[in-house]
C-alpha cells in the first residue's frame, strides 16, 4: 500500500476543511486586534502619546499575525486550487481593495514618526483607520456573498465565467445582506481590538477603549443575530443529491445541486452544530461585560471565543459546500470536489503536523516576551517604539 492511502482521502479532504478554517479563525483571532485596534486609534487615543500608545501596542506583533493570512491563502491555493481560481476569480477587485488597505500599515508605522508636524501624524493615524477598517469590513462583506451564493458558472473544461462582468465584482458584492455580514465583522473585531486595549494599553485609553468596544459588542450582537435571523428566512440554502462518490472523479460538474430551503436545515441534520452560534452569542456577552467591569485576560478570551463560535458557525452551517453558485448550483464547490489530489493533501498534513507546532510555539515566546502593557514612558523613552 502506498503510504497516503493510509488515510482516506474523504477523511483527508475533511481535515483540510477543518485545518483550513483553524487558519482562518487563527487570522481573525490575531490579525483581527491589529485591525480591531487601528480602527480604535483615532478615538482612543487624544495626543500623539496616547496614539503612540495604541500603535506599540500591535507595533511589534502584527507582522506575525499576519502570517496566517498567509498561511491561509497558501492553503486555499494548494489544497483546494479550484476554490482559490474561481474565488479569486470573483473577488479580486475586493482583495485589491484589502491589500492596498492592508499596504497602509507597514508604511504608516514607517512614516507616522518621521515628521512632528500634527497634521502629518494626524493623517497616518487616519490612513491606519482604514488599513483595519476597509479589510475588517471587506472579509465580512465576502462572507455574506458566499452564504448567498456566488453568480458564477463553471464550462466543460472548468473555467469560471461570472455574470454582471467587472461590475459586479465590486459593486455587486454590497448587497444589502453582504453589508450586514461586512457590520457583524466590523464591530466583531473593533471589540476584538478594545479588549486588546484593555489587556495591553494604560488608563486613560484602555478605559476609552472599552467604553467603545462594549458597544461595538452591542452592534455585533445585534447584528450577528439579525443576520442569522435573514439567513434562516430570506436566504436559499443549498443540497447535494447524488454527490460523487471518494473514488469518483473530483469534478463538480459531476454532483446535482438543488437551491432551495434554508442553510438552517443543517441543524435538524447535525444538532450538535449550534454550539457554534451559542458560542459566539456567548462570547460576546462575556466580552461585554468584561469591558464594562474593566477585566482583562478574561476579557480577550472571551473576544477569542466570539470569534470562534461566529466563524465557525458560518462554515459548519454550510458544509460540505465552500463556494455555492446562484446562478448554476450544479457548478458549486465542496470538500467533496475542489480539493487536491490524494497525494497532495497527505503530503501537505505531513509539513503541517511538523511545522504548525513550531509556528505556534514561536507565536507563543513572542507574546511571553512582549507581556504587560504599553505606556507613555515606553514611548516616550524608547527610541525603537512607534
Amino acid at each position: 500500500m502506498i503510504l497516503y492511502e493510509l488515510i482516506d482521502f474523504d477523511v483527508l479532504r475533511v481535515i483540510w476543511w477543518v485545518l483550513l478554517g483553524v487558519l482562518l479563525t487563527g487570522f481573525a483571532l490575531t490579525d483581527g486586534f491589529d485591525m480591531g485596534t487601528a480602527v480604535l486609534l483615532p478615538f482612543v487615543g487624544k495626543t500623539d502619546v496616547e496614539r503612540r500608545i495604541v500603535i506599540n501596542t500591535i507595533g511589534p506583533v502584527w507582522e506575525g499575525n499576519q502570517v496566517w493570512f498567509i498561511l491561509g491563502g497558501g492553503a486555499i491555493f494548494a489544497a483546494w486550487p479550484p476554490l482559490y481560481a474561481v474565488s479569486f476569480s470573483g473577488f479580486y477587485l475586493a482583495m485589491f481593495l484589502v491589500l492596498a488597505a492592508l499596504i497602509l500599515r507597514p508604511v504608516g508605522f514607517k512614516y507616522r514618526s518621521k515628521r512632528d508636524g500634527v497634521k502629518w501624524r494626524r493623517n497616518w493615524d487616519w490612513a491606519l483607520f482604514v488599513g483595519g477598517a476597509v479589510p475588517a469590513l471587506i472579509f465580512g462583506v465576502a462572507m455574506g456573498n458566499v452564504l448567498r451564493g456566488v453568480p458564477f458558472h463553471l464550462t466543460e473544461d472548468l473555467m469560471p465565467i461570472y455574470e454582471g462582468g467587472v461590475l459586479w465584482k465590486l459593486l455587486g458584492l454590497l448587497n444589502p445582506f453582504a453589508l450586514l455580514a461586512g457590520v457583524v465583522s466590523l464591530s466583531m473585531l473593533t471589540m476584538h481590538g478594545a479588549a486588546w486595549l484593555s489587556l495591553k494599553a494604560e488608563e486613560p485609553v484602555a478605559g476609552r477603549a472599552r467604553a467603545i468596544g462594549a458597544k461595538a459588542g452591542i452592534v455585533a450582537a445585534a447584528a450577528y443575530a439579525l443576520a442569522g435571523l435573514w439567513l434562516a428566512f430570506g436566504i436559499d440554502g443549498y443540497s447535494m443529491v447524488n454527490p460523487v462518490p471518494a473514488d469518483g472523479p473530483s469534478n463538480p460538474l459531476y454532483n446535482e445541486v438543488v437551491r432551495g430551503g434554508s442553510w438552517f436545515a443543517a441543524y435538524a441534520q447535525r444538532p450538535w452544530i449550534a454550539i457554534a452560534p451559542i458560542a459566539g452569542f456567548v462570547g460576546i456577552a462575556l466580552t461585554v461585560l468584561g469591558l464594562r467591569a474593566g477585566r482583562e485576560a478574561s476579557t480577550f478570551l472571551a473576544s477569542k471565543l466570539a470569534i470562534t463560535g461566529i466563524i465557525s458557525s458560518v462554515g459548519l452551517v454550510m458544509f460540505p459546500f465552500i463556494l455555492p453558485s446562484r446562478t448554476n448550483p450544479d457548478s458549486s464547490l465542496s470538500v467533496w470536489d475542489a480539493s487536491s489530489s490524494h497525494q497532495t493533501l497527505f503530503v501537505m498534513l505531513v509539513a503541517a503536523v511538523i511545522f504548525m507546532p513550531i509556528i505556534l510555539a514561536y507565536t507563543a515566546w513572542v507574546y511571553k516576551v512582549l507581556w504587560g502593557k504599553v505606556t507613555a514612558d515606553d514611548v516616550t523613552g524608547e527610541s525603537h517604539s512607534y
